[in-house]
């Protein structure tokens, strides 16, 4: 990795309590750097440059941080993306899962690799970046929480930070609503106030991130649950459990993916009800409120980004693995998306990758 400054940057003070933006050029990092800076915080921004990633957005930040008068750096970062994101999201899915790599860049580069970077070239220091989600303080203790946006949420794809790093992590949008933010933006003249939102994967944006894995797609056959051949498929990993678009058979009923068959590359397919699912188990948990972790405790989780937490109990936690039972089947639990588990007041109990049905309770001590 290589940070360098910006052209020409303004140089730190020496305060004893500096915070690095992660500034992106869209308009939640951008207001993020403005609150602080209008705060009276002493704030430097940093914008990665990782693959996919192009001249304009690291421009946009640019003009952004000459706008608010930070010092701008410059993090180099597509060896240690390719490595600790985009291979193991190719192998995930090469696997039959349906891997999620925003978990993966928050949890190994931005608030890991990143963190420690810049903590070696300025000491200590505190991070923030845009993310609607909050950090809260009882009694002495930190939690990641739910932003008070519902709708923008992203307490589920931080669910992988190290509790270590809460104390000093600060999200400034977490309590705003996305228009609140957007006029926040307009008000203050900030050049991104008018930028759009992307939805894509950073490093596929000019297509589908599938292309990456061109020449591994084997065609094969879609099955119902007895074995029966009701078609054929391209490649498994142009599926994932809970599609019912773009199978190419036909029924009365509707077939969904059940389950992606990577050792026999089929694709298992079934009615919807079939699809949904009770007991929903992961893997390499992150434990952020050990407290909250005793077996028989009432949480509410999410099986993937968007909607609200479920009611459910936690039945083990356990040799980095848990498995929880829903009140209420859930819908299509993927393996390699994240279950997310969260107590009464929105904070962050644990999250890890969801694996297979059937494979609760082999989790060793």
């Amino acid at each position: 990795m290589i940070i360098r400054p910006s052209s020409f940057p303004p140089s730190l003070s020496g305060s004893s309590s500096p915070v690095a933006v992660l500034l992106s050029g869209g308009v939640d990092s951008a207001v993020a750097a403005w609150m602080l800076r209008k705060a009276g915080r002493e704030v430097l921004a940093v914008t990665m440059v990782i693959p996919g990633r192009g001249e304009g957005e690291t421009e946009g930040a640019a003009a952004v941080a000459e706008f608010l008068s930070l010092p701008h750096y410059i993090a180099e970062m597509d060896r240690e993306f390719r490595e600790a994101v985009i291979d193991p999201f190719l192998r995930c899915y090469l696997s039959g899962k349906t891997p999620n790599p925003c978990v993966l860049c928050n949890e190994r580069l931005k608030f890991g690799l990143l963190w420690e970077e810049l903590e070696g070239l300025f000491g200590p220091l505190s991070l923030a970046t845009g993310h609607y989600a909050r950090v809260v303080e009882k009694k002495g203790k930190f939690a990641l929480a739910r932003g008070g946006d519902r709708e923008k949420d992203q307490s589920y794809f931080l669910s992988g930070l190290s509790g270590d790093r809460l104390p000093r992590l600060i999200l400034p949008l977490g309590d705003k609503r996305k228009d609140e933010v957007r006029e926040l933006a307009r008000s203050a003249g900030i050049p991104a106030a008018e930028r759009k939102e992307s939805m894509d994967i950073c490093f596929a944006r000019e297509g589908d991130y599938r292309a990456l894995l061109e020449g591994e797609s084997t065609p094969g056959s879609i099955v119902d649950e007895e074995g029966k051949i009701l078609g054929t498929h391209r490649g498994i990993l142009h599926h994932t459990v809970g599609q019912r678009k773009g199978l190419g058979i036909s029924s009365k009923e509707g077939m969904y993916v059940l389950r992606l068959d990577r050792e026999d590359n089929r694709v298992v397919v079934g009615p919807r009800e079939r699809a949904y699912s009770r007991i929903v188990s992961a893997e390499g948990v992150n434990l952020l409120l050990p407290g909250k972790g005793a077996e028989g405790t009432p949480l509410r989780g999410k099986c993937r980004s968007r909607g609200e937490p479920a009611p459910c109990v936690l039945l083990a936690l356990k040799g980095g693995g848990m498995t929880v039972r829903f009140d209420e089947p859930q819908f299509a639990p993927a393996p390699g998306q994240r279950l997310v588990l969260y107590d009464g007041e929105d904070c962050v109990v644990a999250g890890g990758d969801i694996v297979e049905k059937g494979e609760e309770y082999k989790w060793t001590e």
